[in-house]
């Protein structure tokens, strides 16, 4: 039997499209069917490394673990990963095509774009039972829906039904959902099967008179109203996420900078400080905003060179100096390239400048930008406190970074990785605060520097998964099941033509 497809569409960007299809990958898990997430197309920079290395977009990984499946690239066919100035670099199944202009991309790319999503597709149909698939931005984009590669497109290769979500946290909800359908043509609104209010906060008996207004004047249904879940543990797709971490809890010890400049990339390496109980985290685009907060981290860069032009521009060169005496820093992927004596691009890969001097906390590091994009899962061990302790993470780096400065890690295969020495660490190993028994050990060592005791802390993983527990009860509480079902089930019996 061929697999039963579901489409999630927003009304706009960041309408919970993401969080929402990783739902119901875990439902229609827990309810015994062969699931997998798909999105044709996805524009992030913050991505995902499979087990074979090849890079997608982080939504559609998270999706993938939600599902209890390993994620693979027929998951996400098409990353798109901007560099600025209207550039992009374009990956194809898990590897870099090249990088375009936006033009160039829609005219040129399109018909062997739209071949490379629907063969992925029909891989994923003749696999799974149930393929949920996630649509980006808006259908209802006017001027980009003739050669548009992720919505309407999509949902007529897979003939899939679509519910439409809306973010009522914004404001404006009525009009968007109203203004959305309108704005589509008649077999596309045929394919809405129903509507999602996501992000709803206060009294839903004071909001049923509108919900009655719109099923009636759309003749759409309202399959249900979802409250806004706070502290949920599953990352961000993109740099959206950013401006609502704004941490201030009380009895908080220890303070967390991440510097977010332009081209910041899988920034998700902090999401678990943002969970321990006496870390607050802000994200800092100012160098008044910096202060001295006891660890400052340099996230990923998709443009290392243009994001250490930034930093220099904005006086964080200085600034990071100035609180090297007080601050604990650390530099991940493009960030610890950064911390270097030097970056080069003699290939302008990433940037039109070929060499820039870096911010010289490791005097010997010189990193040489090159063509090929190093994408791996990794392992091995690092050293902190005395103590050996076991790590894994993923590198997702074009560059090569050689130095004499002290490592403190050693890979699986037993080559050093990353740099370290009293007012700095580097690694290019992601996930590495995602490794509980280093982060409780660096939290807990400032503790006993500021002279407080050291307390349990939380498992993320555990976090991680007990937040796709909580988000699939809540769908299932808030949501007609059955309805959604049946929607599912009719559209495909039905067999509209569209």
């Amino acid at each position: 039997m061929r697999a039963l497809p579901m489409m999630i569409q927003g009304t706009q960007s960041d309408a919970g499209k993401s969080t929402i299809a990783a739902a119901l990958c875990r439902i229609f898990s827990e309810d015994g069917w062969k699931t997998t997430p798909f999105k044709s197309q996805n524009m992030a920079n913050n991505s995902y490394i499979t087990r074979d290395g090849k890079e997608i977009g982080r939504a559609q990984g998270v999706q993938a673990e939600a599902a209890g499946i390993d994620a693979d690239t027929d998951m996400n066919p098409i990353l798109i990963k901007p560099s600025g100035e209207a550039r992009a670099q374009i990956v194809v199944h898990g590897k870099p095509l090249r990088t375009m202009e936006a033009g160039e991309y829609r005219q040129d790319y399109y018909e062997t774009g739209l071949q490379v999503i629907e063969a992925a597709y029909r891989r994923l149909e003749s696999t799974y039972e149930r393929i949920v698939i996630e649509g980006a931005g808006s259908p209802a984009e006017i001027n980009l829906n003739d050669r548009e590669l992720v919505n309407m497109k999509v949902a007529e290769i897979a003939d899939a039904p679509v519910i439409l979500t809306a973010d009522i946290d914004r404001g404006g909800v009525f009009a968007n959902i109203v203004g959305t359908l309108q704005l589509l043509n008649e077999k596309e609104r045929t394919r809405i099967v129903g509507i999602i209010i996501n992000k709803f906060r206060g009294d839903i008996s004071l909001l049923q008179p509108g919900l009655d207004w719109l099923e009636e004047y759309t003749g759409k249904p309202v399959l249900g109203v979802l409250p806004f879940i706070e502290d949920l543990a599953i990352e961000e797709e993109d740099s959206l996420g950013i401006d609502r971490v704004r941490q201030k809890k009380s009895g908080a010890v220890i303070e967390i900078a991440v510097i977010a400049y332009p081209r910041v990339s899988n920034y998700t390496d902090i999401d678990p400080f943002l969970y321990e109980p006496d870390c607050n985290v802000r994200f800092v685009k100012e160098r008044k905003e910096l202060g001295k907060p006891d660890i400052i981290i340099l996230p990923g860069s998709k443009s290392t060179i243009s994001d250490l032009m930034y930093l220099k521009k904005k006086g964080f060169d200085t600034a990071l100096r100035e609180a090297a005496d007080a601050s604990f820093i650390f530099g991940v992927c493009g960030g610890y390239q950064m911390l270097g004596k030097k970056v080069t691009d003699p290939g302008q890969v990433e940037s039109s400048v070929k060499e820039i001097e870096g911010l010289g906390f490791f005097p010997t590091m010189q990193t040489e930008v090159e063509k090929e994009k190093n994408t791996i899962r990794t392992s091995g061990w690092l050293q902190w406190q005395g103590r050996m302790q076991e790590v894994s993470g993923y590198e997702i780096h074009m560059g090569t970074t050689k130095h004499a400065e002290a490592s403190w890690m050693k890979k699986e295969n037993g080559e050093a990785e990353g740099a370290l020495n009293q007012k700095a660490a580097g690694t290019y190993m992601h996930d590495v605060f995602h490794n509980d028994k280093f982060r409780h050990a660096l939290l807990n060592e400032l503790r006993d520097i500021k002279g407080v005791p050291p307390i349990e802390r939380p498992f993320f993983h555990e976090l991680r998964e007990a937040s796709f527990s909580k988000l699939a009860d809540n769908f299932r509480e808030h949501i007609d099941m059955e309805a959604l079902e049946a929607s599912i089930t009719n559209f495909r019996q039905k067999g509209v033509d569209l």
